[in-house]
């Protein structure tokens, strides 16, 4: 499966440029690309290999699950849009956070790249979904929202298809008990969209690629929706 963009307009540290957009399928991971590899001219990041990375991203002031001691810190840079962020959420990430986050080997930082919304013009999906996790954070229930819009979308399986929508984002605070007004004043006034144009600036000084998703295990850089039986010797040498 292939998909292309003429343009994706980058907004806060981003130029308006040009760029291609593809959906790759390599030794059956999956990954979004984004424009040409830095340095190289080409357009694309072979799946589930570890790249040479930019600056390593810190986990500085994101939430993070498990323990803030834990020897090994994962950083995944995502789109709620992205369908491979979704595989790699449903796949991989629970095995992740039972074999590894649970037992306080790893602590796992989610990080914004948003890009799907400038498949269409105006597009504001991924932000609005973004900063509506932030604004459940702030009232201690940030994962479980990750956690909930990304089961929306896979659940919806179409991008910019309109689903993630202010009644979407209200009625899942909702659900975890959050107080509505709070929740409502916060993603209205869009506390949160310089946080989430932060952690997209953060990933093209980053990464040697923008795709999602992207992850790091400390300074070590995995690129798509990598099963876990790939994921795991990483995090084991990471541990040792």
């Amino acid at each position: 499966m292939n998909k292309t963009v003429d343009a994706i307009k980058k907004e806060g540290n981003f130029l308006a440029i040009s760029i291609l957009v593809a959906a790759l399928i390599v030794a059956g991971t999956l990954i979004y690309v984004f424009g040409p590899a830095r340095g190289t001219g080409g357009n694309e990041v072979p799946e589930g290999s570890e790249a040479e990375a930019g600056q390593p991203p810190a986990v500085g002031d994101d939430y993070v699950l498990g323990d803030a001691n834990a020897p090994v810190t994962i950083i995944e840079f995502g789109d709620y849009q992205c369908p491979f962020c979704g595989r790699f959420f449903s796949q991989t990430e629970p095995q992740i956070r039972e074999n590894y986050v649970k037992t306080g080997k790893v602590k796992f930082v989610y990080k914004d790249l948003v890009i799907i919304d400038g498949f269409v013009a105006g597009g504001q999906e991924s932000t609005n979904s973004a900063m509506a996790a932030n604004c459940a954070g702030e009232q201690g229930k940030f994962w479980e929202y990750h956690d909930f819009l990304f089961e929306t979308e896979i659940a919806d399986g179409e991008e910019n298809s309109g689903n993630l929508n202010k009644n979407l984002f209200v009625n899942l605070a909702r659900k975890l008990g959050l107080n509505e007004a709070n929740f409502t004043s916060c993603f209205d006034s869009k506390k949160y969209l310089a946080e989430v144009e932060g952690d997209t600036a953060e990933a093209e000084a980053s990464l040697p690629q923008l795709s999602t998703p992207s992850t790091f295990v400390n300074d070590r850089l995995v690129s798509g929706a990598v099963p876990y039986e790939q994921f795991a010797p990483i995090i084991e040498e990471e541990l040792k």
